[in-house]
């Protein structure tokens, strides 16, 4: 169990809320995490979360990082852009602070994901949630959060074998970014940031809270079959039984030369999994015409193209819908780097801004997102977080 006593903290604040929220653009790593604290104002926390861009040096941060933050309790990534006070950012530290008056916190660090076995966290996710409990009887609201590292590979996985363990309990998280650069990523847990991991922070609270996912696409009835693929390494080959990028590009009536990570966000296929479409997203072509997606498809799946409603009005409308009686006090979200780059090509960022800060989001940009038993791209993702309901004087028995 994280120790709320080595999160160390200014004694004033800046934030306002039962969950607290910080942002700094400070290039000096020290004066940027000091900013941070401070704006956090006085703990203790069970958690505080970091999101952190990818233009930042990741060592210097954690080195910093000891002498402001316990490690033990702080968990975050890299990013591919990020959500702060004001809406979308670039280059900045964004921080959430989960005060232990109102939440309980339990990390637990997945630190080797190229041998991660499906099956061998079940029995200790298991005995997390149950000390969770057991600290917080009468609270009855939990949630997971799932950071994991975006050029691992291994989310698919992750969320699967995660899931048995969880139950009921909703699960949301992203993968961690690195700009469009798609070089390194890394999460960072224990004090320190590293690729190769994934951490699972467990949650116990109060609060009222609703874990939700959303996209603003819609099929069409353009489709396409995959005939040949590479689902380790989340290649496909070959799509209607020639080039993948080729049949893609005809399906768009483009040229395969044209095929950019803009194409991909305006252009997304989905497949029909439950009874329901999931965007597959395209993360780029290579060299000899594959394409390379975000997560992992098999052969004799079915690509439909999909196309996008106005992003902007969806996310407003959509933000409304998680405030029908009260507006949650935050929002912690992971959002595809593929609908911020149509934000950025159709130029709605400052009216989204708006509609974010409005609402009290924070969170990050990334290369897929999670949530329950399925790794997804192209959403909006993420938990609201309501005041407790006075009624219940204190024990929350609503919907989760």
């Amino acid at each position: 169990m994280a120790d709320p006593q080595r999160i160390a903290v200014e004694p004033e604040a800046t934030s306002v809320g039962i969950v607290r929220r910080a942002q700094s653009f400070a290039s000096d790593p020290d004066e940027a995490l000091g900013e941070i604290v401070l704006a956090l104002g006085p703990g203790p926390f069970a958690l505080v979360a970091l999101f952190v861009s990818a233009d930042r040096d990741p060592t210097a941060l954690a080195a910093a990082l000891a002498g402001r933050v316990g490690g033990q309790t702080v968990v975050g990534c890299t990013t591919a852009g990020e959500i702060g006070l004001d809406g979308y950012t670039d280059g900045a530290i964004v921080g959430v602070g989960l005060p232990l008056s109102h939440f309980r916190a339990d990390v637990m660090i997945l630190p080797d994901l190229a041998r991660f076995a499906g099956d061998f966290s079940v029995g200790e996710v298991l005995r997390r949630r149950g000390l969770l409990a057991a600290a917080a009887p009468n609270w009855h609201s939990e949630f997971a959060f799932l950071l994991s590292d975006g050029l691992s590979l291994k989310e698919n996985q992750l969320v699967s074998a995660l899931g048995p363990s969880l139950g009921a309990t909703p699960l949301f998280g992203g993968s961690a970014g690195d700009a469009l650069r798609f070089g390194r990523t890394a999460v960072l847990a224990g004090g320190e940031f590293r690729s190769n991991m994934a951490v699972l922070c467990l949650i116990r609270t109060l609060c009222r809270v609703k874990v939700f996912r959303f996209d603003h696409l819609v099929p069409t009835e353009t489709r396409m079959v995959v005939t040949e693929a590479d689902p380790e390494n989340r290649l496909v080959r070959e799509i209607n039984a020639e080039p993948a990028a080729r049949a893609y590009a005809r399906a768009l009536g483009k040229d395969p030369d044209q095929l950019s990570p803009f194409i991909f966000a305006a252009h997304p296929v989905v497949v029909r999994t439950g009874g329901k479409h999931h965007v597959c997203a395209i993360q780029r072509v290579e060299e000899n015409g594959d394409l390379r997606f975000f997560t992992a498809i098999d052969v004799g799946l079915v690509l439909t193209l999909a196309q996008g409603q106005n992003i902007a009005e969806h996310l407003e409308r959509s933000m409304d819908e998680l405030s029908p009686d009260e507006p949650p006090d935050a929002i912690i979200a992971c959002e595809c780097i593929l609908r911020r780059l149509e934000v950025e090509e159709t130029q709605v960022r400052a009216v989204m801004s708006r509609t974010l800060a409005r609402h009290r989001v924070v969170g990050f940009n990334g290369y897929g997102e999670q949530f329950n038993m399925l790794h997804v791209n192209q959403t909006f993702t993420g938990v609201g977080i309501y005041p407790p309901d006075p009624a219940t004087n204190g024990v929350h028995r609503g919907p989760t």
